[in-house]
């Protein structure tokens, strides 16, 4: 029996399926362990066109960190496995629990507090 034009689409809608479960179990690995270090974590999913979704994780004592997802769904299907609250947006309460060190305020404000140039030249 030959196969159809149908069955292949239907073969490769499953095959992108497992594909995008298995990369959303492995971020909520991901999340979970971050999680741990860091006493609970909540999150902030942000599109990225083309690339896919940031997924902003901001732990219970500051610490903060982030993972890329290829799909916005692939990054809500993470997010719900590792059972974080995910905001709407990064600010206010939420943009203000994240605790930064020398090395952020050095690279964000560059040469002009003596921090590294955030350019090659």
């Amino acid at each position: 029996m030959a196969e159809t034009a149908e069955t292949r689409t239907q073969s490769d809608d499953s095959r992108q399926a497992a594909r995008a479960e298995r990369r959303a179990a492995r971020l909520a690995k991901q999340i979970g362990a971050f999680a741990r270090a860091h006493g609970g974590a909540e999150g902030q999913l942000a599109h990225l066109g083309q690339a896919g979704t940031r997924i902003v994780l901001v732990g219970e004592d500051g610490g903060w960190g982030d993972l890329v997802a290829p799909s916005y769904a692939v990054a809500e299907s993470a997010a719900r496995k590792a059972g974080i609250t995910v905001h709407e947006d990064f600010d206010g309460d939420f943009a203000a629990r994240v605790r930064t060190g020398p090395y952020e305020w050095s690279r964000m404000a560059g040469i002009q507090v003596g921090g590294p140039s955030n350019s090659k030249g």
